[in-house]
């Protein structure tokens, strides 16, 4: 009887913590170990977790911050002892104003027909109302001050960037917020959201601030369109006459310096010709004080020849020659007789020309 006693105590020393009457049947054994299962999951499963590449996981113990773990198969105590709180840190998220996405199908995104009037009418510099939509894209930068340091992350993001928003544009006038000032208002809104979240150290860091649709409000559009098609106008006229006057103004300066060239050149060939032609008189005069005779006659001859060099048929008659007439074929025929002024030998040095 002692041998058996003591048999079943060594088959049953476990049983030692469970009260000594309790009768331990097959149907306790099964539920025992069903128990020490369950345990054993809830153990094992409760001391793992993965992180995914674009996140990272918050380690919280018994509620109090631990540390900040990177991507990958992390060991924590189990039983829920040691929280892990994943944060997306890899994506960049994107918050809407002025709008709503509701969704997308392929690449066209859906959006929500409700109006965020109280988000998008801002006041501009110059007392206008313009009707701003943009959008706010940033990354979580430290997921520890990002879940503890505000109540809200979200909502605080969206309250600054209202404010920011409606200052940039309250310092510009429409015209530059529709047109041609968007890039500078999405630069300007970016580095001023960027400086007021660090003085809050929430862990966001900005991406970009960018407008999308900026129009009038829907009462003023139709006259808003009409202005905005007279000033295209405008810079239609203005830019066909900067194209007229690019294409005249230099022809007409190349045309008149191209005269004031020819006009310098035919100046100074008349001067040169005049220089050469006062020149040569005066060498003539030089000579001719050397010898008169010899220069008189010299000069004679050079008109002379120069003169009939210019006539095609030429007749000499004596003038001692009566009753002859000289008979002309129609031709153009200069007579000219002996002994008259102009003929060959009378001393005058100017002939007689018809």
């Amino acid at each position: 009887m002692v041998q058996n006693q003591s048999s079943s105590q060594f088959q049953f020393g476990w049983r030692s913590w469970l009260p000594q009457d309790w009768n331990f049947n097959m149907q306790d054994k099964v539920a025992y170990y069903i128990v020490m299962g369950v345990l054993a999951l809830v153990t094992i499963f409760t001391s793992f977790y993965t992180v995914e590449p674009d996140e990272q996981a918050v380690i919280l113990r018994l509620g109090k911050y631990v540390s900040t773990e990177e991507s990958g198969l992390h060991l924590k105590v189990p039983f829920w002892i040691d929280q892990a709180i994943k944060v997306k840190t890899k994506l960049i998220l994107q918050e809407e104003f002025g709008f709503r996405s509701t969704g997308s199908r392929g690449q066209r995104t859906n959006y929500s027909s409700e109006k965020f009037d109280e988000e998008s009418l801002m006041v501009t510099g110059d007392l206008n109302v313009a009707d701003v939509e943009w959008i706010v894209q940033f990354q979580i930068s430290d997921p520890q001050k990002y879940l503890f340091r505000v109540r809200d992350p979200n909502t605080t993001l969206r309250d600054i960037s209202h404010a920011v928003t409606r200052r940039v544009v309250g310092d510009r006038l429409v015209t530059d917020v529709l047109t041609v000032g968007r890039a500078e208002i999405s630069a300007e809104a970016t580095r001023l959201l960027q400086e007021t979240l660090d003085k809050y150290d929430i862990g966001i860091r900005i991406v970009a601030v960018k407008l999308q649709d900026v129009n009038p409000p829907e009462s003023v559009k139709p006259s808003f369109n009409e202005v905005n098609s007279a000033k295209q106008e405008q810079e239609q006229l203005i830019n066909q006459a900067e194209k007229n006057y690019n294409k005249i103004i230099p022809e007409a300066k190349g045309a008149a310096a191209k005269m004031i060239s020819e006009a310098e050149g035919y100046a100074m060939s008349v001067v040169n010709r005049a220089k050469g032609d006062s020149e040569k008189l005066d060498a003539i005069i030089r000579e001719y004080r050397k010898a008169p005779d010899v220069t008189r006659r010299r000069m004679y001859i050079d008109a002379m020849q120069d003169v009939f060099s210019r006539v095609e048929n030429l007749t000499i008659v004596d003038e001692k020659l009566k009753g002859v007439l000289p008979i002309f074929d129609g031709s153009k025929t200069s007579v000219v007789p002996i002994g008259s002024p102009g003929s060959v030998g009378s001393g005058d040095p100017v002939p007689s020309k018809k």
